[in-house]
């Protein structure tokens, strides 16, 4: 009996091409073919049919799912023989390149919230308590509003939340309406030179700063949320979050509400503390969000006379750098002044601008306005467009 004789008409690898695009990755939603996931696509004589995909890593656990979903919509082509997947490794320009990608697509898709389309948003994420996280947004903050810019600051560690103590903010959070009549926080403003702060915390809708929260997961997400739709943040230049130690619900929150926002990672010199730091920056990359760079805090101890000591080790922000290509933006070294300061509420860089640790803040401050994520400066209808661009088609 002779073999039977190939189709008179098989499919053309842009015909592969255009059914592959339904093929969503099942983590991002978006097509494999607009993500740059296929690598080749080879149409043997008989049909058969072989495409290669590009993974982010070798051992990807979703690629069975994407292999099921590639052959389930080959075989609905006319002539279409079997269906071969072969993988490969995306390059670490393919993975950024895929990032940018998934980011975009995530920010044309992510419900609205208050936030304004040309605020830059900064979290601020540290891998455990105790590294000084807060102190920091605290600090930049009041050094960015120092430039004369407005500055919003969202204390997002709401079970461990020190913003409204660090930045002397007392009373409760108000409310008004607006036009449409749906009710809104409003932030407490504070004045730094020519610029403003805006600060939201759970500090500021209880009783007292002692009072314990014994909320789930799902719960600060949803308080999260509310803090970014609910709150009448009007235009600001940035928003940094204070985030919680670790990586839970609201940082996985915060990568669906506001994809635009990139991590500044706090750690510091200890080995510890960086391995730990390293899951932050780790989470942030899986989120696709980009990690701004490395803080390293509590760099050396300077003594009243002047030396340093390197009581807690050295180069853990150096080597956390190193780890997620991102750069190693400041050593703040522990001074008394800082922790004073928070106490009294009067961050170090407005308290003691010459201090050690005010200078080296304020020089990240500077980094991140002049050359980092400097501030969207637009006429009314550049910002229009921008704010276009960041809505679904």
């Amino acid at each position: 009996m002779s073999a039977p004789s190939p189709p008179s008409k098989i499919p053309t690898p842009d015909d592969v091409r255009g059914v592959l695009g339904g093929v969503l990755d099942p983590e991002l939603n978006v097509s494999i073919v607009d993500l740059g996931m296929v690598r080749d696509i080879r149409v043997e004589p008989s049909g058969d049919i072989v495409v290669k995909i590009a993974l982010t890593t070798a051992g990807c656990p979703l690629r069975g799912q994407i292999a099921n979903d590639v052959r389930s919509k080959v075989a609905g082509l006319p002539g279409a023989g079997a269906t071969r997947v072969e993988y490969g490794e995306m390059t670490q320009d393919e993975r950024s390149a895929l990032m940018q990608r998934a980011r975009l697509h995530a920010s044309r898709n992510a419900p609205p919230t208050a936030v304004p389309a040309t605020t830059r948003v900064i979290a601020v994420g540290s891998g455990k308590g105790g590294v000084g996280k807060s102190s920091i947004t605290a600090n930049l903050a009041a050094a960015l509003a120092a430039r004369g810019l407005t500055v919003g600051v969202l204390d997002a560690d709401i079970w461990g939340f020190s913003i409204p103590r660090m930045l002397g903010v007392r009373g409760r959070l108000a409310g008004i309406k607006t036009d449409d009549g749906k009710g809104k926080i409003v932030p407490h403003e504070i004045p730094v030179g020519a610029g403003r702060l805006r600060v939201v915390s759970m500090g500021l809708l209880v009783d007292d700063e002692h009072t314990a929260l014994m909320w789930r997961g799902l719960i600060l997400a949803k308080a999260l949320e509310q803090f970014l739709v609910d709150v009448a943040w009007g235009d600001l230049d940035y928003l940094l979050i204070d985030m919680p130690p670790g990586t839970g619900d609201i940082q996985m929150a915060l990568s669906r509400l506001l994809p635009q926002t990139e991590m500044l990672v706090v750690t510091t010199p200890a080995k510890g503390a960086q391995k730990v730091a390293a899951r932050v920056a780790d989470m942030a990359r899986r989120s696709y969000l980009k990690v701004l760079g490395v803080v390293e805090n509590m760099s050396e101890f300077v003594a009243p006379d002047g030396s340093r000591h390197a009581i807690f080790g050295s180069g853990g922000g150096a080597r956390l750098a190193s780890m997620t290509g991102a750069p190693l933006v400041g050593a703040v070294p522990i001074e008394p002044a800082v922790s004073d300061s928070g106490d009294s509420g009067t961050p170090v860089v407005l308290a003691a601008p010459e201090s050690a640790a005010a200078r080296e803040l304020a020089q990240i401050a500077e980094r991140i306005v002049t050359e980092l994520f400097p501030p969207v400066e637009m006429s009314g209808c550049t910002a229009r467009i921008f704010e276009l661009a960041q809505k679904p088609a």
